[in-house]
């Protein structure tokens, strides 16, 4: 075997060999930790449910890494009014979307209590169902929690 063949063939095993070791394996672990991923639920006007909602998202991003953990509040029904401009715990939902918590206000229930969004706090988001939201989230793998 002539001397350019013989360097084909070993660069190609090589080349194979490199290939497959890249290749991920099932079962292989991955060594970077999942992101954490929450949504939180409040339908109730309660600002004491609302406190602790925000109680509990403080203390996971303070527990797990700001970093490591999404954070998503929806409201709707009654606990949709306190994302309104007036709220009793408004400066602690703008504290929460200050750190990256996402909180979202039904569509539904703000076309249904004649709402919109100049009645609401600034910097909220808002999605057409929330329950909708809640169940896409779980369905996604997302862990739930209702105060």
């Amino acid at each position: 075997m002539n001397t350019t063949l013989r360097g084909v063939i070993i660069l190609s095993a090589i080349a194979t060999i490199a290939a497959w070791i890249a290749v991920p394996r099932a079962g292989a672990q991955s060594t970077a930790a999942p992101k954490n991923r929450v949504v939180i639920q409040v339908s109730d006007a309660e600002p004491a449910k609302w406190t602790l909602a925000l109680n509990n998202a403080r203390n996971l991003q303070s527990d797990l890494g700001a970093a490591n953990v999404e954070i998503e509040i929806v409201a709707y029904g009654p606990g949709l009014g306190m994302l309104k401009r007036d709220s009793a715990v408004a400066t602690r939902i703008d504290e929460a979307l200050t750190s990256g918590v996402k909180v979202f206000a039904c569509g539904n229930t703000m076309r249904a209590q004649k709402l919109t969004q100049p009645d609401m706090l600034p910097s909220i988001s808002y999605v057409d169902a929330g329950v909708v939201e809640i169940m896409q989230k779980q369905q996604q793998g997302w862990a739930y929690i209702r105060p």
